[in-house]
C-alpha cells in the first residue's frame, strides 16, 4: 500500500521543518548547548508541524552522535529506531482518547523507570486540551518535578483551553500559519521528487486552499495526485470545487459597478459550473479581504502576481473602507448561513444584494473597465441627492444665489434679503423632525429593528422615556445595566437606521438612565419587574387586562 504524501514527506530533521525558523533555531541551540527543559508546550493551528517538531526533538535528546549540533544524525540506532516506529522510550498518547484521570495515574506510575534504549524518556501528549479537569491535576506535579530522565511535550491546537497551572511548568513555543509562498515552494518540491507534472499557478491554488496548513496542502496534493492526469489549475478547480478566480474578480468590479443583476447572474453562472457555495464565499471574502489591504496601505502583505495585484488596485480606488467591510461581514456571514443545501446560492444573492443596498451611500460610484488596465478608474457622479453641509463653497454659493434670486422675483417678500436668503437656505438644509411623527411610528419602528436584531428591539421595550431634541433621539432606560446593553454603537447604527426607513428621519442615538418621575412620554406605560424583563427579551404586550 502507497503511504500518503504527508506522512512519507513529513520532516525528520531540524532543516526539514518550514515556516518555523525562529522555533528551530531555538530547540536546536537548546540541544546543542545541553540547556532544554524538562516540560514543552507547542500551540498553534493545525498542519503546521507541532508534532513533527515534537519528533524530531525527542530523536535529537537521544541521537547518540558524537557532535552535539549535528543531532538527530539519522544514522544512529537511535534515531532508525524512532524513524520506524520502534523506539520504546518515546511515548506517544492522544489525549482525545485518554483523557481520563486513570490514564494520568497510569503515566505517573510507569515514569520512574529507566530508559531501556535512550537516554531520555520522551512523552509526547497530543490534543493535550482534551483532557478532563481532574487529569490535568493529576499531572500537575509530575510535569512540575518529573524524574531526571523525563521529558513532557505537549501539543495543542486550543491554547485557551489550557489550565493557568499548566502553562506555567512549560516552555510555551507558538506555532504560526506557513506563508503561502513557502507552501507553494514545498509543493513544488514535493511534485518534483514525485515526477508529477504540474503547473505552478495550480499549486499555488492549493497551498492557498490549505489556508496556512502544510499538512493540508499535501493531502490536498496526494488528492489531485491520484487522478493520474496533469496537476493543472483546470483539474485543480474542478476536484476542490473551486471557481477560477476570474469569476470572483467579475463579481467583485459588477458589484463596483453597482450592477445588481450581473452579480447576481455571476453567482449563478459560478456554481452552475460546478464551484461549491462555501468555496465560492471563501474566495470572494479573501479577494475583498486582499483589496482592504490595499486600501489600507498593507499591499505588501497581499501575494498574487503583479498583473493581478495591479487589477486590485484599481478596484480599491473606487470603494471606501466602510463598504469594502461591510462587504466582507456580509459574505463572510453568508458562509455560515448556508446550512440548507436546496438552495445553496441563496446566501450569497443576499449577500450581493446587501452589499448593494446598504452600502450604497459608502462606495463612490465608479466605472471599472472589464480589460486589465494601469489607468485609474473613472469616476462618475453620485446620485444621491447631496445635503448642503457636504456642499463646497462654490456650490454653496451657486444654491444661496439661486434662493436669492428665487425670492427677488416673489412680490410678496419684503424682508431684508440678505436675512430671508440665510433663513431659507438653512430651512432647506435641514428640516427639524417631528416627535409625533416618530411616537406615532415608534411600533413600526421597533418592528423594523426587531427584523435585524430581536435583541436590539427588547431594549427598545424596555425604554422609560422617547424624546426629540433637534435630530437627537433621546432613550431613557431605568438602569445602568439596561443603559449599557444598549449603548453600543452597533446598536444605536441598528436603531438609526430603522427609523430612516420607517419615518425618513436622520436621527442621533443617545442613551441615559431617567428616573420614574410620571413623566413617561414612551407609547407603553408603566409595568411590573417581571413584565419589565421579558419585554427586556425581546418580548411584547399584545393584551393588557385593566385593573379593577
Amino acid at each position: 500500500m502507497n503511504q500518503a504524501y504527508y506522512r512519507k514527506w513529513r520532516p525528520s530533521t531540524w532543516n526539514g521543518v518550514v515556516g518555523q525558523d525562529a522555533i528551530v533555531h531555538t530547540l536546536h541551540n537548546a540541544v546543542t548547548l545541553e540547556k532544554f527543559g524538562h516540560a514543552y508546550l507547542f500551540s498553534g493551528p493545525r498542519g503546521t508541524g507541532k508534532t513533527s517538531t515534537a519528533r524530531i526533538l525527542a530523536k535529537a535528546l537521544n541521537c547518540t552522535h558524537d557532535e552535539r549540533i549535528k543531532r538527530p544524525c539519522e544514522e544512529c540506532e537511535n534515531c532508525k529506531a524512532i524513524n520506524s516506529g520502534r523506539f520504546m522510550d518515546l511515548i506517544e498518547i492522544d489525549a482525545a482518547s485518554n483523557t481520563s484521570v486513570d490514564d494520568i495515574r497510569d503515566l505517573r506510575e510507569k515514569i520512574n523507570y529507566s530508559p531501556t534504549q535512550g537516554e531520555y524518556k520522551v512523552y509526547i501528549i497530543d490534543e493535550v486540551h482534551m483532557l478532563s479537569t481532574a487529569a490535568f491535576n493529576a499531572l500537575l506535579k509530575t510535569l512540575e518535578e518529573p524524574p531526571n530522565h523525563s521529558i513532557f511535550i505537549l501539543a495543542t491546537t486550543e491554547i485557551h483551553k489550557i489550565p493557568a497551572t499548566v502553562l506555567s511548568r512549560c516552555q510555551r513555543y507558538e506555532f504560526r500559519q506557513i506563508p503561502l509562498n513557502t507552501i507553494t515552494a514545498q509543493l513544488k518540491e514535493i511534485a518534483q521528487k514525485e515526477d508529477l507534472k504540474f503547473e505552478a499557478s495550480a499549486l499555488a491554488m492549493i497551498a492557498r486552499q490549505a489556508t496556512g496548513s502544510m499538512r493540508d496542502a499535501i493531502s490536498l496534493l496526494d488528492q489531485i495526485a491520484s487522478t493520474g492526469e496533469e496537476i493543472t489549475l483546470k483539474l485543480t478547480e474542478e476536484v476542490l470545487g473551486t471557481s477560477s478566480n476570474e469569476d470572483v474578480i467579475e463579481l467583485v468590479e459588477v458589484m463596483l459597478r453597482r450592477e445588481m443583476d450581473k452579480a447576481i447572474d455571476v453567482i449563478h453562472a459560478a456554481l452552475d459550473s460546478g464551484t461549491d457555495a462555501r468555496q465560492f464565499s471563501n474566495q470572494v471574502v479573501e479577494y475583498l479581504r486582499s483589496l482592504l489591504l490595499i486600501k489600507t496601505g498593507n499591499a505588501g502583505d497581499v501575494e498574487v502576481t503583479q498583473d493581478v495585484k495591479t487589477r486590485m488596485q484599481e478596484e480599491a480606488g473606487g470603494i471606501s473602507i466602510p463598504a469594502l467591510t461591510e462587504w466582507i461581514r456580509n459574505f463572510n456571514q453568508a458562509l455560515h448561513n448556508m446550512g440548507s443545501r436546496w438552495q445553496p446560492s441563496l446566501a450569497l444573492e443576499m449577500a450581493a444584494v446587501e452589499s448593494l443596498s446598504s452600502g450604497g451611500e459608502m462606495a463612490e460610484k465608479v466605472v471599472i473597465p472589464k480589460s486589465t488596465g494601469t489607468s485609474q478608474p473613472e469616476r462618475k457622479a453620485e446620485s444621491a441627492p447631496r445635503h448642503v453641509a457636504k456642499n463646497s463653497p462654490k456650490e454653496k454659493n451657486a444654491a444661496t444665489q439661486t434662493i436669492a434670486s428665487n425670492k427677488s422675483e416673489s412680490p410678496e417678500i419684503k424682508s431684508q434679503p440678505g436675512e430671508e436668503m440665510i433663513k431659507e437656505e438653512v430651512q432647506v438644509a435641514t428640516q427639524a423632525p417631528s416627535q409625533d411623527v416618530l411616537l406615532s411610528n415608534w411600533k413600526e419602528i421597533k418592528a423594523a429593528v426587531r427584523q435585524e436584531k430581536a435583541h436590539i428591539a427588547g431594549l427598545l421595550n424596555s425604554c422609560k422615556s422617547v424624546s426629540l431634541d433637534g435630530n437627537k433621539l433621546k432613550l431613557g432606560f431605568e438602569s445602568e445595566i439596561l443603559l449599557t446593553k444598549m449603548n453600543t454603537e452597533g446598536n444605536r447604527e441598528v436603531t438609526q437606521r430603522a427609523v430612516k426607513a420607517v419615518s425618513g428621519m436622520d436621527v442621533q442615538v443617545e442613551c441615559m438612565v431617567v428616573k420614574n418621575n410620571g413623566n413617561n412620554n414612551h407609547p407603553a406605560e408603566e409595568h411590573g419587574n417581571l413584565v419589565n424583563a421579558a419585554l427586556s427579551l425581546g418580548g411584547e404586550i399584545v393584551k393588557k387586562e385593566k385593573k379593577d
